[in-house]
């Protein structure tokens, strides 16, 4: 993700360290960090603000000044929770690269069903911290009525949490597990894809890396390009450019990864479907 934040400001004209100085802050999936660490850097007289975590992170730098340009990544459909005035007019003093529009999550929730055609009970797992909650739980219940299954609302934003909800998976009959894109569960990758194979979990997750590390499944959009994207506005806006005037950017591609060998030591059958349209396949 910092390789391709710095990647994308070369692109816009700027080098780390020649005509460029970068403050980072890091609240390592602890939201309560945010606000104090936006608050440093605003104390910094910085003359951008780029926020990589999402919605939290971007909310917690909008809080914390009005006049310093925020660049933000990786945002779940911003004009719809209230970050930005709209896509196309962002208004304010921020803008960046939204990751999922709506349908997306809706998307993973048929997807895992696709795989798991007997499946009538499927958990979604939440970060209830996160401002995007509400509108991934809408969108996994709009998935659910359409494919005619219950969805499960699961929550968790500490690590105890993710240990007790994977716990309680066999009892509750859940047949698989979805997860949005979110910066705590991302912080603890490892950890959650060593929990479904403890537990025998079939799970979609929302980026690659997932997938890359031993999960089931991934669909969603490259949150390094996001990162990229996003880190050029950041380049045009230190050129002059506003906030207000830059449109809020939107992925341009999805992708589905499938893991083979994940599949086999769950005992599943990949249809032939999903390998149909799976942009990438490990084996």
């Amino acid at each position: 993700m910092v390789a391709a934040f710095r990647q994308g400001l070369r692109e816009a004209g700027f080098v780390e360290g020649q005509n460029v100085i970068v403050a980072f802050r890091w609240a390592e999936g602890h939201y309560d960090r945010l606000p104090a660490l936006a608050a440093e850097l605003v104390e910094l007289r910085v003359a951008v603000l780029f926020t990589a975590g999402g919605p939290p992170s971007a909310f917690a730098t909008k809080a914390a000044t009005q006049t310093i340009p925020i660049i933000f990544s990786a945002a779940l459909d911003p004009a719809r929770i209230g970050l930005v005035a709209s896509l196309n007019q962002p208004g304010g003093n921020i803008t960046g690269m939204s990751i999922y529009p709506m349908g997306v999550d809706a998307k993973s929730v048929q997807l895992l069903k696709q795989l798991l055609p007997a499946a009538t009970l499927i958990g979604y797992l939440v970060n209830p911290s996160n401002p995007s909650a509400a509108v991934y739980i809408s969108e996994a219940a709009i998935a659910a009525k359409t494919l005619g299954i219950e969805v499960k609302v699961l929550n968790a934003n500490s690590e105890r949490d993710l240990d007790e909800v994977f716990a309680s998976l066999p009892k509750a009959g859940v047949g698989g597990l979805a997860f949005p894109a979110e910066p705590f569960f991302d912080s603890q990758r490892d950890r959650i894809v060593a929990l479904a194979a403890r537990y025998a979990v079939p799970a979609i997750y929302g980026i690659r890396e997932y997938a890359i590390a031993g999960g089931l499944m991934s669909y969603g959009a490259s949150l390094p390009d996001s990162s990229r994207r996003a880190a050029i506005y950041a380049g045009r806006v230190l050129k002059g450019e506003k906030p207000e005037n830059l449109p809020v950017m939107e992925p341009t591609k999805y992708d589905l990864v499938l893991n083979m060998k994940t599949a086999k030591v769950l005992g599943l059958t990949m249809p032939e479907a999903l390998l149909a349209t799976a942009d990438e396949v490990i084996e």
